[in-house]
This record gives C-alpha cells, structure tokens and sequence, in this order.
C-alpha cells in the first residue's frame, strides 16, 4: 500500500485517508482538496484504530487489491 493513501499525522494531505488525535478527541476522515470527508471522531485510541483499519482494508478489497 502507498504511504501516499494515508496519513497517520492528521493534516489535510491530498486524497488520503488520515488518522488524527486533537484536544483528546481521535479523528479518521478522508481528506482531498483541503476538506475533511466522512469524519469520524472517537474518544477512545483503540475505537479510532479499529476503525481505520477496517475502512483501510475494505478500500483495498473494493480496489482488488486483496
């Protein structure tokens, strides 16, 4: 996989999936074009990673790529 898909830093790259922790709260979005899409937000570290993970590999499933 691309370390171009995502980002494990937050910020607003162009068209990849981000995972981000503000003010305590945890973030996992889809970002392009300088928006946040499809945000998700977690109180709890472990909840926010499950869910970037399966929303990973359900894009790879989706693109063929496993």
């Amino acid at each position: 996989m691309s370390k171009d898909l995502y980002s494990l830093k937050g910020g607003l790259p162009n068209e990849s999936y981000c995972f981000n922790e503000q003010n305590g709260v945890w973030e996992v979005y889809y970002s392009e074009q300088g928006i946040k899409s499809n945000l998700k937000t977690f109180n709890s570290e472990t909840e926010a990673c499950e869910y970037f993970y399966t929303s990973l590999i359900e894009m790879l499933k989706g693109m063929g790529v496993i």
